[in-house]
């Protein structure tokens, strides 16, 4: 039933998508928090036994009552945990507001309201960033949102489901990129700081549990655009920078649409940080760019159709092998 709970959320969420501001998220927050304070006494063990309360009991929580459902009320109660689920940890509305607001305001010529959007978007100084280069982080924001938000997500619950363990993927695998740049952000704030150990546990955590997703992101992008050049971007940028997730999927997004891109996650990460996004720099050189054109205003919507084409074709695969579980 995992087709029909994706869809039914997916549904859902066009329709009546999560506040930015609700109770779920305000209380994943002061979980995250609570965690840190009462268990983040600085060694690296203690980092992993945050990491591991943080992450690790909100899933097993999820799994429990999936199971008392499914046993005690039956598979349909299950099914709809499942869409609840969903419905909080998979979504484009959490994030697509932002991009359509600096494309409509590109469209226009209004490149100074770009910039104010995208820096309250990413909560950075954009400066006087010219019009290709908030283009260029435009795209790479909203691919790798896109990733974190709905491909990754699909692709953990998919997995998880499929081995009888409910939506547990979903939770675990948003829960393990929230408090990785949860715990990175405080730091950079200053408020309740998380340790050197605790921002490093989570980071690798965060680099592990994505690095399946990341590459069938990347690979889906691949089929639904220029296949030989996302293959090759990914390939060329594998070689150079083996850890990197994000920028196995930026890579790749550039040969699916054949732009330019470059940025700190087409980089190595020798700090072991797992960012919101990537770090503005106008001045960043060629040297960590991508091949491809100029970004151009035109080439947001040619991303808006490489999402929704991926989605098609995860969408159709999950139908394929629903159908093939129900005949069998």
């Amino acid at each position: 039933m995992s087709f029909f709970a994706i869809l039914f959320a997916l549904l859902i969420e066009q329709a009546r998508p999560l506040a930015r501001s609700n109770p779920i998220h305000a209380g994943l927050r002061a979980w995250a928090l609570s965690v840190s304070r009462n268990f983040d006494a600085g060694k690296p063990h203690h980092g992993w036994v945050a990491w591991s309360l943080a992450v690790l009991v909100p899933s097993l929580v999820t799994l429990a009552i999936h199971w008392l459902l499914l046993w005690g009320l039956g598979w349909p109660f299950a099914v709809l945990w499942s869409v609840a689920v969903l419905y909080v940890t998979l979504g484009f509305r959490q994030f697509s507001h932002h991009f359509t607001g600096i494309r409509d305001a590109l469209e226009e010529g209004d490149e100074e309201a770009a910039r104010q959007r995208l820096a309250h978007w990413q909560q950075v100084d954009v400066g006087a960033l010219p019009r290709s280069e908030i283009v260029r982080h435009v795209i790479e924001y909203s691919v790798l949102a896109a990733h974190r938000h709905v491909f990754g997500v699909l692709a953990w619950f998919s997995v998880l489901a499929a081995l009888g363990l409910g939506p547990t993927g979903a939770v675990l695998y948003r829960l393990a990129e929230f408090v990785s740049r949860y715990w990175h952000y405080k730091q950079r704030a200053g408020a309740q700081p998380a340790s050197a150990a605790l921002q490093r546990a989570s980071a690798q955590a965060w680099t592990v549990i994505d690095w399946l997703p990341a590459r069938l992101t990347a690979l889906s992008f691949a089929v639904v655009g220029s296949f030989e050049e996302a293959i090759e971007g990914w390939r060329f940028h594998a070689q150079r920078f083996p850890n990197d997730n994000d920028g196995v999927i930026l890579a790749a997004t550039a040969g699916a649409i054949n732009v330019r891109l470059g940025g700190e996650a087409l980089k190595a990460r020798s700090d072991l940080q797992a960012p919101q996004g990537l770090e503005i720099d106008a001045d960043l050189g060629d040297s960590d760019s991508t091949p491809g054109r100029e970004p151009e205003v035109g080439h947001l919507r040619s991303v808006v159709g490489l999402v929704w084409r991926s989605v098609v074709v995860w969408m159709l695969l999950l139908a394929l092998l629903t159908l093939a579980r129900l005949l069998g």
